[in-house]
């Protein structure tokens, strides 16, 4: 994939749909990912739940929570989605910005797009940080999770919808910036483009399915340059 493959998608959209952990910021930059799993863990096994070797293990407090849509107790899902919202706020006020990411904001909207987040953090992390680093009147609406939902975030389009329903826009004119499959998958089951922002090695090789898929948020600025000559 190339620039001009971004590049197509660009000129095309009017709506970028930001991830938030990874194309905004790294939320858990200085409040590590695997210290939150930990905590809501221990919330697990104090609510009686056996945890199988894979969850024991887990290092992604997302994924912990995701485990909880399966045990058929809707208190302990709430329990944990709240305690994973507590935990999201304290890591957004040092959260890590992702370079460039703020200038894709502001270009964005200098170029007459509509921004949004749609997250699988809570919005209230999201709003956080939105507000420390002035961003907040570039960006509407926020999604994040759906509550005590977890089956619900993506790769499930519930949230992907949603943000476009709210904007009144169309699946057409609109393409979400993702770091990972299940930002794509979620694009894609939405009816909507992907850019894949392959921020690791080896994501590049991962997100073929995306319509574009960029190694810098830096590269999305000049294609937002380039689409207002």
């Amino acid at each position: 994939m190339t620039a001009a493959d971004l590049a197509k998608v660009i000129d095309r959209v009017r709506v970028i749909l930001l991830d938030f952990d990874g194309p905004v910021c790294s939320i858990f930059a200085q409040h590590p990912a695997s210290t939150v799993a930990h905590e809501l863990r221990r919330l697990l096994v104090d609510q009686a739940v056996t945890l199988p070797p894979e969850i024991l293990a887990e290092r992604d407090p997302l994924a912990v929570l995701r485990f909880t849509a399966a045990l058929g107790r809707p208190a302990v899902v709430r329990l944990i989605d709240q305690a994973m919202t507590r935990e999201e706020v304290t890591a957004a006020c040092t959260a890590q910005p992702t370079p460039y990411g703020r200038e894709v904001i502001v270009a964005a909207h200098q170029t007459g797009r509509r921004v949004a987040v749609v997250s699988n953090n809570s919005a209230e992390s999201v709003h956080t940080y939105l507000a420390a680093r002035r961003l907040t009147g570039y960006i509407h609406p926020v999604i994040g999770r759906p509550e005590a939902a977890p089956e619900r975030m993506k790769p499930d389009p519930f949230p992907v919808l949603a943000a476009v329903r709210e904007l009144g826009a169309e699946p057409a004119e609109c393409v979400l910036v993702g770091d990972s499959l299940t930002d794509i998958e979620a694009a894609h089951a939405a009816g909507i483009a992907a850019i894949g922002y392959a921020n690791k090695p080896g994501k590049r090789e991962r997100f073929t399915s995306a319509e574009a898929v960029i190694d810098s948020m830096a590269e999305m600025v000049a294609a937002f340059a380039v689409d207002e000559l």
